[in-house]
């Protein structure tokens, strides 16, 4: 049995290790600094404003300028992008550009006191250098740090997109791993040697005395075991198909216990068409036939019900569907339920499915025992 995958995609490193992302950040800011700082100086050798020989002293003045101006921009901008870009798309672009002029404007006049504390510039000439500066650290900034910033900015979406998909193939794989759990371990049950001779003892019991029913049976067996190898790779089957395989199930073993079981099916053809994990439904059933049914010489009656939920009397969004079974059994506690059961794997997949919205939960109902199976109606596709 195979089910298709995604290919396999690395999650991005930054976001796997925070700290080794802030590292490889902030390196990379120094490189873009010291990147801008070359190519400004390396521009104004080009124009002829210094002489090669005060190549050193430009470069210096550069990189101060980068430094107290680039860096800080480089974090704030890339905290700003990440943080309100899908919140704010329109003012985003707007605030980046504030951000920018403001950082200029600052670290334009931070670099000038730096200078007149090295005595670089002499203190006449400082604002004549700030005049000088500001505005052209403001036209450098709004340059290279809106590029810089959308650049960024895609490329921590493009790994955020990477890691949803990566999550999301686990996912889908682990769902796949589950319904063959579910179907190998149903396919089991059904080729157990004492199902199927019970059944086929059943089967030949009924040929002398109702040959039909005996065909039919047949034709239900056939059913079951066709359905437990063929169900929806999706995840899911409409709930119309998994009733046929409950009523099937139902009459197999009722040839089998005859009068002890008895069962009734009440579910409105409304929801016919709702979605539900294959075999969910019928592993309740199959768990009262089993721990009920044919543990009591009088039997017990199975109800089978579904109806849509208001949301009113509990914690499940509105319009929810509920499907219960019911039996007049000792009931039993989910917490007793281990993984590898066929209940503990059916809650594994509900939450895959539909996450907190899909849920088996067990109650006490008078003096019967209900297992209920909740999910929504409607938000199965954003979780396919």
């Amino acid at each position: 049995m195979s089910f298709p995958t995604l290919p396999n995609l690395p999650a991005p490193a930054a976001l796997r290790n925070p700290s080794s992302g802030f590292a490889a950040h902030l390196l990379r800011a120094i490189l873009i600094a010291s990147g801008c700082a070359l190519l400004v100086v390396a521009l104004f050798l080009s124009l002829g404003r210094f002489r090669l020989p005060e190549t050193g002293r430009v470069l210096l003045f550069a990189f101060t300028y980068c430094a107290l101006i680039a860096l800080p921009s480089f974090v704030i901008l890339t905290f700003l992008s990440v943080r309100y870009t899908a919140r704010f798309p329109r003012l985003i672009v707007l605030a980046q550009a504030l951000v920018l002029v403001c950082l200029a404007i600052a670290g334009s006049f931070a670099a000038g006191l730096v200078f007149q504390i090295l005595h670089l510039v002499p203190r006449q000439e400082f604002w004549a250098e700030f005049r000088f500066s500001a505005p052209f650290s403001v036209v450098v900034s709004l340059m290279f740090g809106l590029s810089i910033s959308a650049f960024e900015t895609m490329r921590y979406k493009l790994q955020a997109a990477t890691l949803e998909a990566r999550t999301r193939q686990v996912e889908q794989e682990r769902a796949y791993k589950l319904l063959a759990e579910a179907q190998l371990s149903s396919l089991e049950s059904r080729i157990h040697p004492h199902f199927l001779f019970n059944t086929l003892n059943s089967i030949a019991a009924l040929i002398p005395s109702d040959p039909q029913k005996a065909e039919d049976t047949v034709g239900k067996l056939a059913s079951l075991l066709r359905f437990s190898l063929t169900a929806n790779h999706s995840g899911t089957v409409p709930l119309l198909q998994e009733l046929k395989i409950v009523r099937d199930y139902l009459e197999i073993e009722k040839t089998r216990f005859g009068a002890r079981l008895r069962y009734e099916i009440a579910v409105p053809e409304s929801l016919g068409e709702a979605q539900v994990p294959p075999l969910a439904l019928q592993s309740l059933v199959e768990n009262a036939v089993k721990h009920v049914v044919a543990q009591r010489t009088e039997g017990a009656t199975i109800q089978v019900r579904g109806f849509k939920l208001d949301g009113a009397a509990g914690p499940v969004p509105h319009g929810s569907i509920c499907l219960e079974v019911l039996d007049d059994g000792p009931g039993f506690s989910l917490d007793a339920i281990r993984p590898e059961h066929g209940l503990g794997n059916l809650t594994a997949r509900l939450e895959l499915l539909f996450g907190e919205d899909g849920r088996l939960e067990v109650a006490r109902q008078g003096s019967n025992t209900a297992v209920r199976l909740l999910f929504p109606a409607s938000s199965l596709g954003s979780r396919s």
